[in-house]
């Protein structure tokens, strides 16, 4: 059995837009994408799908009666899977499983149902059916007429990377020979956003980027949430269109101080990207899309663990969340995106107010780091 796993499609919905060409145009500026709407009664910075976009999910939504009742974060998973196998090439009649997780699932959708239940006591008939977190994958299953797996999980902020790790694992054991694999998160509700603030590491930041994701000197907590999804086609082997391989996968999970901690170098960093990276010489690796949301501890603990990993020789080293914010479970593979568009066109996109990184060599390897709270880390090593 090969061990060779190809990318042979991604694609996403995003605050950048849907098709591949104008995402990377949108990663070549230095604009980012928030914007300001009142959400937990206050002004809050959000990353929002622009208006044409979200025209393309009301029409997904009214093109079949059944789709009415769904929440965002199903509808954007079923559009980038559409575009996904269809980039890939793959037939109604393939086999493929689907694997496509959540952190919070059917938030927006949850909210209205309770609020409705507060308001009348009763519920609604498909309150519970449709808020499940297995309904996205089954609803992608449901859309696209597939016959293998479907499966979903939620593992907070690294969930999409343990997707990816699941249909390598299927592929690996000779069980699939394609995987549908991501996340989706829809989460731009008031509830969500006053969890986040409760915790104390939403941005109230008044700078001209709202979000500071790698600015190791910040003073404050500046994480924003964004909405979107991301989808991308797995095969084993070396397949002539792929626009990535696979080389190295790593995961850990650390012990708990309390439930959002993580260690001051964060060991479950380390020992992801050591696993992933086992097989290769570390000078090999050009570049490293890290999770860094945008807090303090969450930017330099990473930072910290790059270190002790790479020493002195660091990769250049970039995030996408200052301009997206962050996506929760669908976070890591919009990072996945990021890496294979770098390589795909040899440019390395870096933070506007971080210091300024110079490209030296070829992008042809890029690791992708994501971690959630639990101290549940992934480490993903992408190569042309």
């Amino acid at each position: 059995m090969s061990k060779t796993i190809s990318i042979t499609a991604i694609a996403s919905i995003s605050p950048l837009g849907t098709d591949s060409k104008t995402i990377w145009e949108n990663y070549l500026n230095e604009n980012h994408c928030f914007t300001e709407h009142i959400l937990d009664h206050k002004k809050t910075f959000v990353a929002m799908l622009p208006d044409d976009l979200e025209q393309v999910i009301l029409a997904l939504r009214a093109s079949d009666s059944k789709y009415k009742s769904l929440d965002k974060s199903v509808l954007y998973a079923m559009a980038s899977s559409r575009q996904a196998m269809k980039n890939a090439g793959w037939a109604s009649n393939d086999v493929f499983g689907i694997n496509i997780g959540s952190s919070r699932g059917a938030t927006d959708l949850f909210e209205k149902h309770y609020q409705e239940y507060l308001r009348t006591g009763k519920a609604q008939t498909l309150a519970s059916p449709t808020t499940t977190l297995g309904n996205i994958s089954s609803w992608v299953a449901h859309d696209l007429q597939s016959s293998g797996p479907e499966i979903s999980h939620s593992i907070t902020c690294s969930t999409a990377l343990h997707a990816v790790l699941n249909g390598v694992a299927w592929l690996r054991a000779g069980m699939a020979d394609k995987f549908l694999v991501g996340g989706s998160e829809a989460p731009l509700t008031d509830f969500t956003i006053a969890q986040m603030r409760a915790l104390k590491i939403y941005s109230n930041s008044t700078e001209e980027y709202p979000n500071r994701a790698l600015d190791l000197e910040k003073k404050q907590n500046t994480m924003v949430l964004g909405e979107g999804a991301g989808i991308c086609c797995l095969e084993i082997g070396k397949k002539e269109n792929a626009l990535a391989y696979i080389e190295g996968i790593g995961y850990a999970t650390e012990i708990l101080e309390h439930n959002i901690s993580i260690s001051a170098e964060a060991i479950c960093l380390q020992k992801s990207m050591q696993m992933a990276l086992q097989n290769i010489d570390l000078s090999e690796v050009n570049a490293i899309v890290m999770h860094a949301p945008g807090t303090i501890r969450g930017d330099l603990t990473e930072y910290k663990a790059i270190q002790k990993v790479f020493g002195e020789s660091l990769p250049l080293l970039t995030t996408n969340k200052w301009k997206i914010g962050h996506t929760f479970g669908a976070s890591g593979i919009l990072s996945m995106e990021l890496a294979i568009l770098m390589m795909q066109h040899n440019k390395f996109i870096g933070v506007p107010f971080a210091e300024v990184q110079i490209q030296t060599k070829p992008i042809k390897k890029v690791l992708i780091n994501a971690v959630g709270f639990g101290g549940n880390a992934v480490s993903i090593l992408l190569s042309l």
